[in-house]
């Protein structure tokens, strides 16, 4: 996915934007970026890779080299950004986070205007903010151009905009499926999209972005320039999985919602089917564990932790670019308490099942340890469809998605049109993908949370939150 985060200051600012970029590294894998402008210095950009090395490691001699009053700096799962662009318009840096589903229109459009031309890219495509900076570049004023990008793009798009006179355009996305905050200190703003992280360096809340609204931040203040839009669709998963837990979305914190999830989890199931017999509810670490410390509390079953993830030297699983390398990194991290999986029953909670290829490896090392059983449960309801907006379940085919895979497996073609029932474990097609999944997998038995109960947890008006990858409804 990706995430920024900007500062608009009468200081400094460069240390403040290097931390706040750096806790937004659970948000992309690929490339990091980072542009000051000071007004004697002017610009002055760095952009790395970040596939095997952390941000801190690449950007700390940042902190020596580059100074600014006026800071942005992006985490990115693709591109390489911020970029520098010079057009009637000034000279301004752009970052951006989302998808372009219309991506090869826009860039047919664009390269048939007189002149139109893009920078030559080793992979042969066009830099997603290089695409955006040609449709802000069409219109007469800054706002006016971010607001034809939001319009103009099909997916979604979040933009963060600096220029250089100390100012800095935030925009977030049509349906706002992003948050975008805004935090204030004695000396400026800043503006991200994790709240903990400006909570951390000081900052305070401020104002928290509506969707489709643009708004500019300078050292003095913040001012609205487009008006926020009447319809949004924030993303469900920034909840389930990709928010921070200490975050807050329109409202919600990410980490009771989570506890909450579990709860309603265990209270349905205890309702319908009753609660396993279990020694120990789990969660797969680590976005899981919350989930399950609310299963547990609700079901009276002790909560612990069977296995936990060593991580000093391999923070994240998915750093080697091989997927072979990155499977057995993934394996080698599971470290197991066999006092806690012998001869036990295992009830484990992870905070979706999306391949599951990883899943298998760990319930067969679970088995491998000694454990009686192991019962799954899903945090969330089965994924259908690959996201069209911000990459989370984003696949070369939908057939990868376990749920999707064995739906054609049982009923081929025909079963597209059940995908609902198929969702809804009451109904005989949702037992069967159960039932077809547990027999795969090796799980004793399975459960995944309900739409329903899912929305209840993040506990606002269900028609302001995208769930498109369960439902395939917009």
């Amino acid at each position: 996915m990706g995430g920024f985060f900007g500062v608009a200051s009468t200081r400094d600012a460069v240390v403040d934007v290097f931390f706040g970029v750096d806790f937004h590294s659970h948000l992309g894998t690929k490339r990091a970026g980072m542009v000051a402008h000071h007004p004697d210095l002017g610009f002055q950009r760095d952009i790395h890779t970040i596939d095997n090395t952390p941000f801190r490691t690449r950007f700390e001699p940042v902190l020596d080299k580059v100074k600014g009053n006026t800071v942005i700096g992006c985490i990115s799962d693709k591109d390489p950004q911020p970029l520098l662009f010079r057009s009637h318009l000034g000279v301004y840096a752009l970052t951006t986070v989302g998808v372009i589903n219309n991506a090869d229109e826009l860039i047919e459009t664009y390269l048939s205007r007189s002149g139109g031309q893009f920078s030559a890219m080793g992979s042969g495509e066009v830099n997603q903010v290089e695409l955006v900076a040609s449709l802000i570049n069409q219109k007469d004023t800054l706002v006016e151009g971010l607001r034809f990008a939001q319009e103009t793009i099909e997916g979604s798009m979040t933009m963060l905009l600096m220029t250089e006179h100390g100012e800095i355009y935030a925009a977030r996305d049509r349906f706002g499926r992003l948050p975008v905050l805004v935090g204030k200190d004695e000396s400026g703003y800043c503006v991200t999209f994790e709240s903990f992280v400006y909570d951390k360096l000081g900052y305070t809340d401020a104002y928290e972005l509506g969707p489709n609204e643009i708004v500019r931040i300078t050292a003095q203040g913040l001012e609205t320039v487009a008006e926020a839009g009447n319809q949004m669709r924030i993303c469900a998963f920034l909840w389930t999985y990709y928010g921070y837990p200490n975050s807050t979305y329109e409202g919600t914190n990410v980490e009771v919602m989570r506890y909450r999830n579990g709860e309603i989890m265990a209270r349905d199931e205890a309702a319908d089917t009753g609660i396993p017999d279990v020694d120990y509810v789990g969660g797969i670490p680590d976005s899981g564990l919350p989930h399950a410390i609310g299963y547990s509390t609700k079901s009276g079953k002790t909560f612990a932790r069977p296995f936990v993830k060593y991580t000093p030297t391999w923070s994240r699983s998915f750093m080697p670019s091989n997927q072979e390398i990155r499977n057995h990194v993934a394996k080698m991290k599971q470290v197991p308490v066999p006092q806690l999986i012998d001869g036990k029953k295992l009830l484990l909670v992870d905070d979706s099942i999306v391949r599951g290829t990883q899943l298998r490896e760990t319930v067969e090392f679970l088995y491998g340890a000694g454990a009686k059983e192991v019962h799954m449960r899903s945090a969330c309801p089965p994924l259908m469809y690959g996201c069209k907006y911000l990459n989370f379940s984003s696949s070369k085919s939908e057939m990868e998605l376990i749920a999707r895979r064995k739906v054609d497996e049982l009923e081929g073609e025909e079963g597209l049109q059940h995908l609902d029932e198929y969702a809804d474990a009451t109904t005989e097609r949702g037992k069967c993908l159960l039932k077809s999944i547990c027999e795969e997998m090796g799980f004793d038995s399975l459960r995944y949370q309900s739409l329903e109960g899912h929305l209840e947890a993040i506990g606002i008006d269900p028609a302001k939150v995208c769930t498109y990858c369960w439902s395939g409804r917009e």
